[in-house]
This record gives C-alpha cells, structure tokens and sequence, in this order.
C-alpha cells in the first residue's frame, strides 16, 4: 500500500475511500456574557447587571452542543489490514490505528458501518464501500483471531 508502512506479518486486504466520524461529547464552553448594563445601585453604587435570560440561553446552546454526537465527519483513505483499519484523514499526514483486537462491535447499516472499540470513541464509515467492509471486517475478526 503506497504510504501505508504495514507492521511484519501484516497483510493489506483493501484500500477504499469512505467517510469518517467518531462518536463522542465535548466539554461545555461558553464565553462569559458581554451583554448587559451598568445600574446605578443606591448602597453598591454603580455596577454591570448581566442579561440572565441570554446567558441561559447560551448555556442550554454550548450544553447541547457538547452532547455526544457525531464529530469530525471528514474523507478518508481506509485500508483494511490483517490487524486492523488505518485511516488516513483528507489533509492530514498521520495513520490512524484501529486495531481488529480492541474491537467490541460491528453494526452494519444501509450505507454505512459503526466499529465500537474497548479503549476509544466508536469509528463511523459511510460510502459505498462501508458495508462490504463491515461484513469483511467481522469476517476478519471472528477468524483471525
């Protein structure tokens, strides 16, 4: 596989373009409000009165905004292993590593395929490729095993 360096005793079995996403939440984050006025207090003097009714609003967006979700959908190189899938995202120069042995799942949809792993966010592919490669992938991992 050109640019793919394979570990010895790795075989390449496909090399397919699909799209990629990761499942998971972010951190809330919302910047502190600049909304609001100056009151004229009669004991505290003057002082920044925030707009409460827009900051909750802009709380309940960055909440639902971190909810888990599906992120960073992005195309890639995906070149199916003897050890695992190597993704190569569209404007980056790093192999991502999905190893077939910290695989917990496969789920096979229409047009696309959900791989859930032990130890990190579940990997979504979608393109016309995705569902042969979640049939070969659990093909792979119940008999390379």
């Amino acid at each position: 596989m050109s640019g793919l360096a394979l570990a010895a005793g790795e075989v390449a079995f496909a090399d397919l373009a699909c799209s990629a996403a990761r499942f998971y939440g972010t951190e809330i984050s919302h910047p502190p409000s600049a909304n609001g006025y100056f009151e004229d207090h009669p004991t505290f003097g003057r002082q920044w009165v925030s707009n409460g009714r827009l900051d909750a609003r802009r709380r309940r967006e960055a909440e639902n905004a971190a909810l888990p979700r599906w992120r960073d959908h992005t195309p890639a190189r995906t070149v199916l292993t003897s050890v695992g899938v190597r993704l190569l995202p569209v404007g980056s120069g790093d192999w991502l590593p999905f190893d077939h042995a910290l695989l917990t799942g496969v789920t096979e949809e229409q047009a696309a395929v959900v791989l859930s792993y032990g130890v990190c966010a579940p990997l979504l592919l979608t393109g016309t490729a995705a569902p042969w490669l979640g049939v070969a992938i659990d093909h792979l991992r119940r008999h390379l095993a």
